[in-house]
């Protein structure tokens, strides 16, 4: 079984690329760029970072691409600052500043308060400049356009939300706030800042934001696109399977099995689980279907 680190500098090989993305990069730049280094057009993400974010970008390179399905809808954990006492067009930085209000009487009691109102299961209203399509259309498309977008609200799921800091800027009248927030896939940290400021009647958005965490890949694995091109590591297919995803141990029998597409033996639960030859190689991702277990993908194909 192949550990750690996997060099393919020939772009040959399956794995994952744990990225920091840099701040200013799109999602697809990083992938661009990552199809470059590793000499193969078989690249994709899991999950968009904005532009202004930073942080793990999981990027897919040739049969790990099958992966990437499965890391979209994954926990993710950030840290981010939201600004108190001003709204944008974007609930970011990056949008045209929209209303400014004194926020000098907000304390640090209150900001806890409205917090803990947000963690849980909450319904969020998106972002207005989200990816989310209405009529077809993204709604940031729509909202460049000049159009109002009323998206609806959606459960989504915060864990934590959790205030490290709290600062007075530009003499009282904005308040900065640390947070680390950790959350199901599809929550806007964005819109976590326009609420609080909203609860608070101050308004707020977002000035900076890093993803530190997707599922069980964290930001001390993650390397700068500046490192991965003098060095390109991946994690190998098989090693990314394994912290993904419930584990088994395939027989001889069974890999022969599932190489064909068959199905084998039921898991032990409902979960997708990766399947290991005996050698320790991914051979498919198993679901329980009726008293049997089938193949879900195929990655060791007879």
């Amino acid at each position: 079984m192949k550990t750690g680190l996997e060099n393919t500098p020939s772009g040959v090989g399956s794995g994952l690329v744990i990225v920091d993305k840099p701040q200013g990069w799109t999602s697809h730049d990083v992938v661009g760029r990552t199809r470059r280094l590793a000499g193969t057009r078989k690249v994709g993400h899991a999950g968009t970072l904005d532009p202004m974010a930073t942080g793990v970008l999981v990027v897919g390179v040739n049969k790990a691409t099958r992966l990437l399905t499965y890391i979209v809808g994954v926990s993710k954990t950030y840290t981010a600052t939201m600004r108190l006492g001003e709204t944008t067009v974007t609930d970011d930085a990056e949008g045209e500043l929209v209303q400014a209000r004194i926020a000098a009487a907000v304390t640090g009691d209150m900001i806890r308060a409205e917090v803990l109102k947000l963690t849980g299961e909450i319904l969020q209203v998106p972002s207005s400049v989200s990816a989310i399509k209405v009529d077809g259309e993204r709604s940031y498309a729509r909202v460049r356009k000049g159009e109002d977008v009323a998206l609806a609200a959606r459960p989504v799921t915060v864990g934590r939300f959790e205030v490290h800091d709290v600062r007075r800027e530009r003499g009282g009248k904005v308040l900065d706030v640390d947070v680390t927030v950790d959350c199901s896939s599809g929550t806007y940290v964005r819109a976590l800042a326009r609420d609080l400021g909203e609860a608070l009647g101050v308004g707020g958005h977002l000035t900076a934001l890093r993803r530190t965490r997707v599922g069980p890949y964290g930001i001390d694995a993650a390397r700068t696109m500046e490192q991965l091109a003098g060095n390109f590591e991946m994690l190998p297919l098989d090693d990314a399977a394994r912290a993904l995803f419930p584990n088994r141990e395939l027989t001889a029998e069974e890999t022969t099995e599932l190489s064909f597409g068959r199905r084998v033996a039921p898991n032990d639960d409902g979960a997708v689980t990766a399947a290991f030859a005996p050698d320790g190689t991914l051979v498919a991702l198993l679901k329980n279907k009726g008293d049997a277990a089938k193949p879900d993908i195929v990655f060791a194909t007879a």
